[in-house]
């Protein structure tokens, strides 16, 4: 089988900035990663210098979100013999034994850690995460609210939200969600999610503050698929309401219609040709003639 450097014609150089870049932007692509990753660990890891060392950490990472268990296993093995004493590597023998669903050894371990160095926060978030894993997000939000006595940051806030919206407490995710906007109001995600909680509560009120949201997560990211279907519903909720006046059930329309020509265009952009994308496609003009909106 071929190699992703004689498939795409690449050098080792540029898969390492390819993951170096990843790793900037946060990006979740765990299949890319691995196949990537390694790649570039088994042919050329003589080159990487200490580079190797936060690379082995990524494709672990990414390797128990694949269930690439051999690999996340082998990557370990090296920063233990590296690091032994870390902390940081201790918190990835934690995360694999989660993946294992071997919860309480892992509980165990982020406890010694903390024990050593009470002020190791991503030791004690592990821990709020293993609560969320086994569905007790009471203990979750008793645990992150030890947690907040020492620290608040947004992370706690965004997980508060999670736990608030598995435990159907709305009004109390869209308070977190709130609060994560005032720190940082152009972050799209956030305006996104708070747009989400609005519209399922329902009611006017909240529909229309849905929109807004959904248009702002839009403004601040217009390639957000969320958003723009997001804009698309809550506008076209809006209209069809035969309580608002002649005015906002005009605007709303419009805004629905703009909503469901971009939606339109996205899919028939990613299609370019492909059968599967071409049946999506289909899929997505069915489901908006169906809702009554005229794709310009």
């Amino acid at each position: 089988m071929a190699s992703i450097s004689e498939l795409y014609d690449v050098t080792w150089e540029e898969m390492r900035d390819k993951l170096r870049k990843w790793r900037e932007e946060n990006y979740r692509n765990s299949e890319q990663i691995v196949d990537v990753g390694e790649e570039l660990i088994s042919e050329h890891a003589s080159k990487l210098g200490d580079d190797i060392w936060i690379i082995y950490e990524q494709v672990m990472i990414a390797a128990l979100d694949c269930s690439r268990d051999d690999l996340a296993w082998s990557c370990l093995q090296e920063l233990k013999r590296q690091f032994p004493d870390s902390h940081r590597v201790k918190r990835l023998v934690g995360m694999r034994l989660e993946a294992l669903e071997r919860y309480e050894d892992a509980n165990k371990l982020y406890d010694s850690v903390l024990q050593d160095d009470p002020t190791n926060t991503a030791a004690r978030k592990r821990k709020i995460s293993i609560l969320r894993a086994q569905g007790r997000n009471t203990d979750a939000i008793r645990e992150l609210n030890e947690y907040l006595e020492q620290c608040v940051c947004a992370v706690c806030l965004f997980i508060y939200s999670v736990l608030f919206l598995c435990s159907f407490s709305y009004a109390k995710a869209a308070f977190c969600l709130e609060e994560l906007m005032m720190t940082n109001p152009h972050n799209h995600l956030y305006c996104e999610q708070y747009a989400e909680v609005k519209y399922t509560q329902g009611g006017m009120e909240n529909m229309e503050l849905a929109r807004k949201y959904f248009a702002q997560a839009l403004k601040l990211n217009n390639r957000n698929m969320r958003a723009l279907f997001g804009l698309y519903m809550s506008a076209s909720h809006i209209a069809a309401n035969t309580k608002v006046s002649a005015k906002v059930k005009k605007d709303n329309v419009k805004y629905a219609a703009w909503a469901a020509s971009q939606i339109n265009r996205a899919y028939q952009l990613a299609g370019r040709g492909k059968k599967e994308n071409k049946c999506s496609m289909k899929a997505v003009e069915e489901m908006l003639e169906s809702m009554h909106i005229t794709m310009s």
